[in-house]
């Protein structure tokens, strides 16, 4: 856990770059530093591993401050990572991954292990790619080198410094879901510096949003900050479009879902359209007995046969988690009005615009509205 307490850094010249911050970001959690240039975000992230001395304030690791562990031995426990990742330019990949390992002491055949596992891990072969040189590399390998570095020696904490800003915009899509994918199974404890609030919100468990003089405007979840904005800075700063990028960090859940009448493919229409007389639909999701989906059937009047000759199959589902952006984008693609969700192979019901809307409004503590 990483707690600032009233942090303040002020320059000689009596300006100050922060002023008593104070936020707590959890074990396992990435927090996201985002503001216009000039609020010091960076300032804020070199002086967790005491780059920059604080003028002021705490700053604790797991309880202990520090300002009462040695400089060089706190940065060798604390990953970081810089835009192009920061390499030594002379040094071959595998040497800028045995960087940190190597300070610490580790024998030959400990680092060399090291090293192999951590380029597997950013998805490099460490065949292929341990003796080159970072010239030798694309922006977006040069970036996972980096955070393949920051990681030598297994850190609890992670600062990283606008890491994917160098890159072109196909890439930097690539590496953070990547790095969104290593976050999962790492659970690091991560602070992250962006300008970018479509960056933050993709990337972040809580965001702080910081104006100029390093002043904490808003620290909240992304789909707080983007529903319930706590400043005019703040609104303004996440812009008028922050409704559609809830879409991003919002997830469908089960009971965001409508559930329209299910009935089995071995049925007729005439018994179909009895039993759900009542219902609120003019169609029902076929499924078999294990509630595996099979598609869906009109309940038309004029429709005869069984259910099995009127089946229609799902050009597309979508499992329970998925973003609410990402299943749009499927009801958009596809031409539907509805999607259905699955748990696995289990189906647990469809998403309609007005559920969509209603995921959205829950999102941030909203009334419900009808399916």
């Amino acid at each position: 856990m990483i707690t600032l307490d009233r942090v303040t850094k002020r320059y000689s010249n009596d300006s100050v770059a922060v002023a008593e911050l104070s936020f707590t970001v959890p074990d396992g959690e990435l927090c996201v530093l985002v503001g216009p240039s000039g609020c010091g975000k960076t300032t804020t992230l070199r002086m967790i591993n005491r780059l920059i001395e604080p003028s002021g304030g705490r700053i604790l690791i797991d309880g202990t401050d520090v300002l009462k562990i040695d400089p060089v031995q706190l940065r060798r426990s604390i990953g970081y990572v810089i835009q192009q990742g920061g390499l030594f330019p002379h040094r071959r990949v595998a040497d800028n991954v045995a960087t940190v390992p190597r300070l610490l002491g580790w024998d030959r055949g400990r680092v060399d292990a090291r090293v192999r596992e951590l380029l597997e891990l950013v998805e490099l072969d460490p065949d292929q790619y341990g003796r080159r040189f970072p010239h030798e590399l694309s922006g977006g390998e040069r970036q996972r080198v980096g955070v393949a570095r920051a990681l030598g020696g297994d850190p609890p904490v992670l600062l990283m410094d606008e890491p994917f800003g160098a890159v072109d915009p196909i890439t930097r899509q690539r590496l953070q879901q990547q790095f969104i994918d290593l976050q999962a199974e790492l659970k690091k404890t991560i602070v992250f510096v962006t300008h970018d609030i479509e960056e933050a919100t993709k990337l972040g468990d809580r965001i702080a949003v910081l104006s100029k003089g390093g002043v904490l405007e808003q620290y909240d979840t992304p789909s707080e900050v983007l529903g319930r904005p706590a400043t005019v800075f703040v609104a303004d700063f996440v812009g008028a479009d922050r409704g559609v990028r809830r879409l991003a960090v919002t997830c469908i859940e089960p009971d965001d879902l409508f559930r329209p009448p299910q009935v089995t493919a071995d049925l007729s229409m005439l018994d179909v359209r009895a039993a759900v007389g009542g219902a609120d639909s003019r169609w029902a999701v076929v499924v078999d007995e294990q509630t595996h989906l099979k598609g869906w059937v009109d309940l038309d009047p004029s429709l005869t046969g069984s259910v099995e000759d009127n089946l229609v199959p799902f050009d597309v589902q979508v499992p329970v988690g998925t973003s609410l952006r990402a299943a749009f984008g499927e009801m958009l693609q596809h031409d539907v009005r509805w999607i259905p969700v699955v748990d696995g192979d289990r189906y647990l019901g469809v998403l309609t615009p007005n559920r969509l809307h209603a995921a959205m409004r829950r999102s941030v503590g909203g009334r419900a509205v009808e399916a």
